[in-house]
């Protein structure tokens, strides 16, 4: 693909005002806790298309690419394998306030790392599965319902209102 950045001087490709350019580089990901659990990636890189536009006084950015994650189901623990695509742009004007700063750059330095990750977490579905038709885990005795036979059963828990029979002592 292209060449390796975790941060990038945009500085370096001296852009006059409503120049642009798209470069094909490799980002190192970091790994994020999401719901509790950590999730990463299987390569240390993914590979992402940076478009870059000069504007009068600062910067139009676009990020994009395909970040294949790996961490724990989020109802049954085994492992799952979901692909987010990333598509997330960031605007940056000195002194065009909040709305025009991007968190990610400063000065000219940009840092692709924390926007690969960010924009990963935030492409995320709500729920992390290892397949859709996950059944997830016993609440009685934590068995995974997706290897567990159709024989798996419990005693039902008596009637609450019994509950005082269970004290009484016959002797």
């Amino acid at each position: 693909m292209g060449a390796r950045a975790d941060a990038f001087d945009l500085g370096q490709l001296a852009l006059s005002s409503g120049e642009g350019r798209r470069l094909e580089l490799e980002v190192p990901f970091q790994s994020f806790d999401f719901g509790g659990q950590r999730y990463g990636t299987r390569d240390e890189q993914v590979p992402a298309v940076l478009d870059v536009a000069r504007t009068t006084h600062g910067w139009s950015l676009r990020l994009r690419g395909e970040v294949a994650l790996e961490g724990p189901c989020m109802r049954c623990l085994e492992a799952a394998h979901p692909a987010v695509v990333v598509d997330s742009r960031e605007i940056d004007q000195p002194g065009g306030g909040e709305d025009l700063s991007s968190p990610y750059l400063s000065e000219d330095e940009l840092d692709l790392s924390g926007w690969v990750r960010d924009a990963a977490a935030l492409a995320l579905p709500a729920q992390i599965v290892c397949r859709e038709d996950c059944l997830g885990l016993c609440a009685v005795c934590g068995e995974n319902f997706n290897t567990a036979g159709p024989e798996h059963a419990h005693e039902p828990e008596p009637d609450p209102r019994w509950a005082a029979l269970r004290e009484l002592k016959l002797d």
